[in-house]
């Protein structure tokens, strides 16, 4: 049963359990709601590169630290295409814009993000963005122009979140999630482990998600790159098994969700890749970079998809489902 009134004591419970017990488990509820052996790939292009305003400890386009991420600005139309189309016959079924803002201002680049929006829609790809906050008309506007999905991630708990940034606040996110919801827009949400987080802070992530109203579609389970110039540069790798029990506890407390393993993929051997979908992760993001991260190449996903027996899973299947249903 899809539930939204966890308790952190239950969460709890789940989160600690013996790993292989939690494998286990969170294989058994993704069988029951998804085709186990199905892995939608994405791909995720930086559409303006650097220049952030925010502090975000992690983050290598923030302006104010030193790092080798070069500023980039808004890329061409035809450009985004270009990319878009080079996605979609590499496989991917879903194309992710980013862009290094703190919010979006309405003016020509966020009309030029509009059309950029309705180009990639018209592929036939599901078209995500990640712009950072936004407001209700700004949500109403991607929305009217094909926006599938919008990530806006929390990182981590609403307690350790100052601790990561001083430049919005927990509750300036849940807003921007807010508004993508009322638009009608598919939210994307997660967060990054590895932050010098506790146990208790990634339950309280996981306890916000999955108690939303409505859970978010898309969960992306990130493990920190640490990048030189960063405050977070001299931070510790998270090891494989910290991202199992993240993805199973998120499985479990999500059925349906689409649990996305982000960064920190290109650390993994195909053998840790595949206790992370056994876990319940079904969706990767492929190309060499993850707007400014290392990841691995397409080539090696195939590999890993062909080892592992592994399908892509169509653009806009649940809404082709549906469709199929309905007539």
């Amino acid at each position: 049963m899809i539930r939204n009134n966890w308790t952190l004591d239950e969460i709890r419970n789940i989160y600690h359990k013996p790993i292989l017990q939690l494998i286990v488990e969170a294989a058994e509820v993704h069988k029951q709601y998804n085709a186990i052996a199905e892995v939608q790939v994405c791909t995720l292009l930086s559409v303006k590169t650097g220049g952030c305003p925010e502090d975000c400890s992690y983050c290598p386009q923030a302006a104010r630290y030193n790092t080798d991420v070069k500023a980039q600005k808004l890329l061409s139309y035809d450009e985004v295409i270009d990319n878009a189309i080079s996605a979609k016959n590499s496989g991917s079924t879903r194309f992710c814009m980013g862009a290094a803002w703190r919010n979006v201002k309405d003016g020509v680049e966020f009309d030029r993000v509009i059309d950029m929006v309705k180009g990639v829609n018209a592929i036939g790809l599901e078209v995500c963005c990640t712009l950072g906050m936004l407001n209700e008309d700004q949500a109403a506007r991607l929305k009217e122009a094909g926006l599938y999905a919008y990530n806006h991630n929390l990182d981590t708990s609403d307690e350790h979140y100052d601790e990561i940034i001083s430049t919005r606040t927990y509750d300036d996110r849940l807003k921007t999630l807010d508004n993508v919801e009322q638009a009608g827009i598919s939210v994307c949400c997660g967060g990054i482990i590895g932050l010098g987080e506790s146990d208790e802070d990634r339950i309280k992530l996981l306890y916000t998600l999955a108690t939303r109203a409505k859970h978010p579609e898309s969960v992306p389970v990130n493990a920190l790159v640490p990048v030189k110039g960063t405050p977070l540069a001299e931070q510790s790798k998270v090891n494989v098994w910290e991202m199992v029990r993240m993805i199973a506890t998120a499985r479990i407390l999500m059925p349906k969700a689409m649990v996305r393993l982000s960064a920190g993929r290109n650390d993994m051997n195909i053998e840790q890749q595949g206790l992370c979908f056994l876990a319940g992760a079904n969706s990767i993001f492929a190309g060499e970079k993850l707007l400014t991260t290392p990841n691995p190449e397409v080539d090696q996903d195939r590999m890993m998809f062909d080892v592992l027996g592994l399908t892509p899973r169509e653009s806009f299947k649940e809404e082709n489902m549906s469709a199929s249903i309905c007539s």
